[in-house]
């Protein structure tokens, strides 16, 4: 019989804190399974759930403000640890008979927390005796503590820092352990994950791959399954993970639409269908989306039409294939919980998100969307787990319409070809340097102006091309990449001396916000 690798599961109550999701993929590093639901999950859904604890998440609203947010009462009633943080502490307080007032002092950022006593929750765990280093950020905080809960920490701000209650496993902490500036964060959800909670590291690559594996070929059974393969790591994972599944039934179609990456089509058609033996349909389009591209400076307009081209081609293709039922899409956790969930609490409001939407209605397929329940950096550990190399699982991203949105203004194949040479230089330059992996994204951005330029005794009126390079956690915000001048000089010297076209290259030291991290 299969271990089941969701018996151990964590619930996690989301309020509306920008961390929410992070709590989630703590959690899932101990090897435990977890869901966000928002607050106001019913109690029918709860107890389906059954969950061996509940986690509150933080929220950016006031407990004191009528009509706040609330946790559902069932949630102490069950009989099972529940771990307040922030907003999440403050609601448990005053839910249990306990208050919370708005502070004088608001704390955001660094803070020394005292551990007053070493109750279950913070027993041996400290970065120096007695003391934590924590992420604060809150502006109220409780000031009574509900019968039965004891002070555990406190800072000179806020005196009731943490509380817990033994007896019922009930903890608070005003703090983050989720992100990294808690140093002792994992340590502190591990003790509440895996010792108070009792759950079992059973959420591992190697399981979810056999669990992936195991519900696809009960979905699916002798049928046979389409996937748009575009070389990306969510779509190279799904063809790996149902390649080992259901074998020659998954059939792939990778559309070379010419605005990728320098032989980018070569590498995913030597990867799977050479290397792995997987059942790739390469479709040249590079004439249709080229044609339908000319005279489109937009940047909206060109992904519009990026995208239709691209239906095109792939329903064309798909109707060539017979006994086709199943379409098999990369759609990962953040892609099923509502992009306004982290910002409203309703994290249970599921949208559709598909891969490859707004197939004709000639074209009916049932969906397999096996990497659903899984954070972009799990997909990745079952990526390497598969076999797959690293330079593609921890691949930069690459926008849905390539150097479509890379190449400012109009589309032409002759900028295409210039920017996919400068690209190519510049990341292997950054891989050289070891700086690739240091940068969460890096590319070259073609400009369609020309600058004059002195190439040994004549003059070249060119091309400029643009680098950026930036470091970042979530991609919600971005620092431009503080590369050293001597590596951003060498990608410069080969751009220029190496292509005929360009005269000039420039690097963005532009931060997200106010700028985007694509130029378009």
């Amino acid at each position: 019989m299969q271990l089941d690798i969701h018996s151990h599961r964590i619930l996690i109550l989301d309020f509306g804190s920008q961390y929410t999701q992070l709590i989630a993929r703590r959690v899932r590093e101990l090897g435990v399974f977890c869901e966000l639901r928002a607050y106001d999950t019913t109690e029918e859904e709860i107890r389906k759930f059954n969950p061996k604890g509940i986690i509150l998440s933080g929220g950016p609203e006031s407990v004191t403000e009528a009509g706040s947010p609330r946790a559902p009462e069932v949630v102490f009633k069950l009989g099972l640890p529940v771990l307040g943080i922030c907003y999440g502490m403050q609601t448990m307080a005053e839910q249990l008979g306990g208050k919370v007032g708005t502070s004088d002092l608001r704390e955001f950022g660094y803070a020394e927390v005292k551990v007053e006593r070493e109750d279950a929750f913070f027993a041996n765990i400290h970065d120096r005796a007695g003391y934590l280093d924590v992420w604060m950020s809150h502006g109220d905080k409780v000031v009574t503590l509900p019968e039965g809960f004891s002070i555990t920490a406190s800072t000179p701000s806020c005196p009731i820092a943490a509380m817990s209650c033994d007896a019922q496993r009930f903890y608070g902490i005003q703090f983050h352990p989720e992100v990294t500036h808690t140093l002792q964060g994992e340590a502190l959800l591990r003790r509440f994950v895996r010792d108070i909670c009792a759950c079992e590291d059973l959420w591992t690559p190697a399981r979810i791959i056999e669990d992936s594996i195991q519900r696809v070929r009960d979905q699916v059974g002798d049928d046979q399954v389409l996937l748009g393969l575009s070389g990306g790591v969510d779509s190279s994972v799904v063809a790996a993970l149902l390649h080992r599944a259901i074998g020659d039934k998954l059939t792939c179609v990778f559309v070379d639409n010419g605005l990728l990456r320098k032989n980018e089509g070569d590498m995913v058609m030597d990867m799977f269908a050479k290397n792995m033996g997987v059942k790739v349909i390469r479709a040249d389009a590079v004439d249709q989306f080229l044609g339908q591209l000319a005279g489109v400076s937009d940047p909206e307009a060109k992904r519009k039409i990026i995208g239709r081209v691209f239906i095109d081609v792939f329903a064309e293709e798909a109707r060539k294939l017979n006994d086709v039922k199943w379409l098999a899409q990369g759609t990962i956790y953040p892609d099923v919980i509502e992009s306004a969930g982290s910002k409203t609490g309703k994290a249970h409001n599921i949208k559709s998100h598909h891969n490859v939407g707004g197939l004709p209605e000639d074209i009916k397929f049932q969906l397999v969307e096996p990497l659903r329940e899984l954070f972009k950096d799990e997909v990745r550990k079952i990526g390497l787990e598969l076999g797959l190399p690293y330079d593609m699982v921890y691949r930069h991203p690459f926008p849905g319409p390539g150097l479509g949105v890379r190449i400012l203004g109009e589309v032409k194949k002759e900028y295409a070809d210039v920017l996919r040479e400068a690209d190519a230089i510049f990341l292997e330059e950054l891989h050289k340097a070891g700086w690739y992996h240091r940068t969460s994204q890096s590319f070259a951005v073609f400009l369609p102006v020309k600058s004059v330029g002195v190439v040994g005794d004549g003059r070249r009126y060119a091309w400029v091309i643009a680098l950026r390079a930036v470091e970042t956690i979530d991609f919600m915000t971005a620092r431009w990449a503080h590369l050293p001048y001597e590596l951003i000089e060498k990608v410069s010297n080969r751009i220029i001396n190496e292509i005929a076209d360009v005269s000039r290259v420039v690097y963005d030291v532009s931060s997200k916000p106010p700028a985007t991290i694509e130029w378009e």
